[in-house]
């Protein structure tokens, strides 16, 4: 099994910025975690700031084949109908994942282009949030 964990804009700052909200585990931190849990999975990780590498990432789906996405767009989540254009047009099944409570915070960030696609949304468990996802996904209790 093939899953694609897309990070958005200024996760790369994780465990620098914000800390706060994202805690201090950084990136690699939050890969390392989930290959300990892959149980046979393939997991291919990407990050970006650049919408236009976002969206190419998710088509890539057509050649790469993935069985399922664990995503977080970030602030892309509240704005981007693009990516959201992008998921649709190659089918994949996803989770939609956020580190902070979105609903908890400031009314713009309670929006999201989406969850209404998506798998499930986990919000507001920090990186624990993407442990469940795999889990979920390795369980095959996937929703779908």
């Amino acid at each position: 099994m093939k899953i694609l964990i897309v990070n958005g804009v200024n996760l790369n700052m994780l465990g620098k910025r914000e800390t706060d909200l994202y805690g201090n585990e950084s990136l690699k931190d939050l890969e390392n975690r989930l290959n300990s849990l892959k149980s046979g999975a393939e997991l291919h990780f990407f990050q970006s700031n650049s919408e236009k590498e976002i969206i190419e990432k998710i088509h890539s789906n057509k050649s790469e084949k993935y069985n399922y996405g664990i995503f977080n767009f970030g602030a892309h989540t509240h704005t981007n109908i693009a990516i959201r254009d992008a998921i649709l047009s190659v089918k994949l099944p996803f989770y939609e994942v956020h580190i902070s409570n979105i609903y908890a915070r400031e009314e713009f960030r309670h929006h999201s282009f989406f969850s209404d696609i998506a798998i499930g949304s986990i919000v507001g468990f920090g990186l624990d949030g993407y442990e469940f996802a795999l889990t979920k996904i390795i369980r095959g209790k996937d929703g779908s």
